[in-house]
């Protein structure tokens, strides 16, 4: 394996069937931690067209989550305990963590996983068309670390948000061409 990837066979062998109970898990949410979330807030619904579908404020320990997902408005539920359980019933959804006054120290900033040591990478934002959404980021002012025109793997973007952390940027039918060698 060293050198090169695992074999088709090798990841055969390695996934396996989960317990019959899985079958009903799903992937529902990343946590990112956020110095701004005024900042935050305003990348991941300006920028990048995120919902913010619930704030939860836990005082005793002095933080804020807020959910967010590619949802319609109109569907959030009113009722705080409805709006909780659909909240959380929401696939892949972004949990952006405040520690409150974080905002305010200005020696703390979070590791993006991409400098040493390295660890998180990135999360994926699908867009109909790459270069179209790039443009808007640009014209936003969003920071770029890799545009869709640069790089070996062509008509694939990264920006960063507010903390650095990276964003894929990526057209889902533009993948199969990308893993062409």
């Amino acid at each position: 394996m060293e050198g090169r990837g695992l074999s088709d066979e090798a990841v055969s062998a390695a996934c396996k069937e989960g317990e019959p109970i899985t079958k009903d898990y799903m992937m529902q949410q990343t946590m990112l931690r956020v110095k701004d979330p005024v900042r935050s807030l305003d990348f991941y619904t300006r920028v990048l067209g995120l919902t913010l579908l619930q704030k939860i404020d836990f005082p005793s320990m002095r933080f804020t989550l807020y959910f967010l997902g590619y949802e319609e408005k109109s569907e959030i539920p009113a009722d705080i305990k409805e709006r909780t359980a659909w909240t959380f019933s929401r696939r892949a959804t972004l949990e952006l963590t405040h520690n409150w006054g974080s905002e305010s120290d200005e020696s703390l900033s979070y590791h993006n996983g991409n400098n040493e040591p390295r660890g998180f990478g990135h999360i994926g934002i699908a867009v109909p068309d790459i270069h179209a959404a790039c443009e808007v980021f640009e014209a936003q002012g969003v920071t770029f670390v890799k545009k869709p025109d640069s790089g070996k793997m062509k008509d694939l973007a990264f920006i960063q948000d507010p903390d650095g952390y990276w964003i894929e940027i990526l057209s889902p039918n533009n993948m199969v061409s990308l893993m062409s060698p």
